[in-house]
């Protein structure tokens, strides 16, 4: 599998990685709904296997199960892949969850994190979000201290703005961004993805199949079904009027899809990595099975006109303001 340079870094990523956010399981507040540990486990090692060479992960996900699954799963592999996780958000006794990127909370988060992940170092640590907005700087300013003290190989940030990426630049240098895209979900392509172009900052994407709504397989009645801890049934993308809209536009990625042997979800995925500059795109795996489809994506891509006719069914169908 082929691999490209994240940012200003030494890491040589594969084009899909491992997205670790439903191995957190059920019962908090962005779950997925429930999720077997040996599951998660059988397809983070199917995808290894495969030649994916790194896990994103968050210490939130699961309120610490995420991180301490992936932590079981990469135990005694000769090659261990990259491990990506994130901090800010933090949670109390009754599981509320807050941010904060004070100097002695990020700290706190990456000795759990450690810990979690039974690692010495983690490869790429990353501001979850930029929240409160007024401690990016401290927070900041602490992972570049984590990197001089060797406990982070390197360091990036998630949903951040330009305006924000410009506020902490000077600090220490970006490796990379995790910014949220997909066809439904393009809105960086405006500014922030040329920001990140133009100061060679990395880009690993996330939810490029839209939480799943991509893969071909979400119906109306699959989502009325989801379970009450499954957020997804909450946000706008899944419901009306934007689902019918987002359901018609899976039926083009099938018809794409069909010509290659690929899903839907994989031709969502290729349209993420259209672009040179993604460097990569977290897919979220939730079995073996699930595993062995969804790596097949890393090396598909897309031909000019296949991605003029996903943007011509976009242009039919524009999103109310």
């Amino acid at each position: 599998m082929q691999t490209r340079q994240l940012g200003n870094s030494d890491l040589q990523i594969t084009p899909i990685g491992i997205g670790a956010w439903a191995m957190g399981g059920g019962d908090w507040a962005f779950s997925w709904g429930q999720q077997e540990d040996g599951q998660s486990i059988a397809a983070i090692h199917t995808a290894l296997d495969a030649g994916v060479n790194w896990i994103d992960t968050a210490a939130v996900y699961g309120l610490g199960h995420s991180e301490e699954v992936v932590g079981k799963a990469i135990a005694g592999r000769a090659n261990r892949p990259y491990i990506f996780t994130k901090c800010s958000l933090v949670w109390n006794e009754k599981h509320e969850i807050g941010h904060s990127l004070k100097a002695e909370s990020v700290r706190r988060e990456l000795e759990s994190s450690l810990r979690r992940l039974k690692v010495d170092a983690i490869d790429l640590y990353q501001i979850h979000w930029p929240d409160p907005e007024g401690e990016i700087e401290e927070g900041w300013q602490t992972l570049a201290q984590l990197q001089k003290d060797g406990k982070v190989r390197y360091i990036g940030m998630s949903n951040f703005n330009v305006a924000q990426m410009k506020r902490i630049a000077n600090i220490a240098p970006i490796t990379s961004l995790q910014p949220n895209y997909n066809i439904v979900t393009p809105d960086i392509e405006k500014d922030i993805l040329p920001f990140c172009r133009e100061q060679h900052i990395g880009v690993i994407v996330y939810s490029p199949m839209k939480s799943g709504l991509l893969t071909g397989k979400m119906t109306r009645e699959r989502i009325a079904q989801l379970p009450p801890d499954d957020f997804r049934p909450r946000t706008a993308s899944f419901k009306e009027p934007l689902l019918s809209r987002n359901l018609g536009l899976v039926e083009v990625l099938r018809g794409i899809g069909e010509r290659h042997n690929h899903t839907p979800g994989e031709v969502a995925i290729a349209w993420t990595l259209r672009d040179p500059i993604i460097t990569g795109a977290i897919v979220g795996m939730r079995s073996a099975e699930q595993a062995k489809q969804i790596v097949r994506a890393a090396e598909f891509r897309l031909s000019p006109d296949e991605i003029l006719e996903i943007e011509a069914y976009l242009k039919a169908n524009p999103v109310a303001a």
